[in-house]
């Protein structure tokens, strides 16, 4: 699989939503413990530094900068205020010579609020579908001018979450300049289903993210009507191998089509319940005996 890099996010050692939680954890910390658990590189975290001193660290390490979280506000800031933002986003990105710019839409987002993440997720008006899209098209054209695709995460507690959604923002957008990012765990809780979207929209799929569910946990949380921060303190999310999803299933669909591009593991979890090399490398040892000696094997009988 040498088109394929393996990464893992920094929302297991820090979360730019919940700051206090691992704010011992520093970038060098991060860094080298990804080294230890064998992946290629890692995704921008919000406390990391400018470009020079990153540069400076992956080199170093050898490792490699996939892409960043953008919350765009497009319905609600307006186009031309999004796409300002977008392209100090985007410069930053270039400089660390990443891959993707990854853009979710939080207008009307409750995933940081103390709301029931199962059942009272916003939704957009028709106008307001319009003016998505028709933002998401200009931001897709600002990308491409610093050598990044614009993959759009779906994400629980937001306008684009289901696979309707997602649907609707694939048919209204430009496949040239809008991309969609794949995240396992958030369309399995969403949905209950993980691989119909990936079969369904495989030909927009440019970054995916594998992340694993812990079934009972998620069980628990929506009969306790939790908030999807209180639902990932919980533990609902976990790295492959720790969880129901099955990662066979979608690896296999993605080396189908000839996927290009980076994996990466991510869980939200609390890094001092979940301990991050541990996990880290409870993902390692899956991917090498579930996935990659198994892709290797069947070449091997081909």
């Amino acid at each position: 699989m040498g088109d394929i890099l393996w990464g893992i996010a920094p929302i297991g050692w820090r979360n730019d939503d919940i700051p206090e939680i691992g704010a011992e954890n520093t970038l060098s910390h991060l860094l080298s413990d990804i080294v230890v658990a064998g992946f290629d590189g890692t995704e921008v975290g919000g406390f990391f530094p400018e470009p020079a001193i990153l540069n400076k660290e992956l080199k170093l390490r050898k490792l490699k900068i996939a892409g960043q979280w953008f919350s765009s506000f497009i319905i609600r800031d307006g186009i031309e205020q999004a796409s300002k933002d977008f392209h100090a986003h985007c410069a930053y990105l270039k400089e660390v010579n990443a891959a993707v710019a990854v853009v979710s839409e939080q207008t009307y987002s409750i995933q940081g609020l103390d709301q029931n993440v199962f059942a009272d997720k916003p939704h957009f008006s028709n106008d307001e579908w319009t003016t998505l899209c028709e933002g998401l098209n200009e931001l897709g054209k600002i990308a491409v001018e610093y050598g990044l695709k614009l993959v759009f995460h779906h994400h629980l507690g937001t306008g684009v979450q289901t696979l309707e959604e997602i649907d609707r923002l694939m048919e209204g957008t430009d496949p040239n300049h809008v991309h969609l990012l794949y995240d396992t765990g958030h369309i399995y809780v969403s949905d209950g289903d993980y691989m119909t979207l990936l079969e369904k929209h495989m030909d927009r799929i440019k970054h995916v993210h594998f992340k694993d569910v812990r079934e009972n946990t998620m069980s628990d949380c929506k009969i306790k009507n939790t908030s999807f921060r209180d639902a990932f303190l919980a533990g609902m999310f976990t790295v492959p191998g720790d969880g129901c999803i099955d990662f066979r299933q979608p690896f296999e669909v993605l080396k189908k089509h000839g996927y290009e591009g980076w994996i990466v593991i991510e869980a939200e979890q609390d890094p001092a319940v979940a301990h991050p090399l541990e996990y880290a490398l409870i993902a390692r040892k899956y991917l090498d005996e579930s996935l990659l000696m198994r892709a290797e094997n069947e070449k091997e009988v081909y």
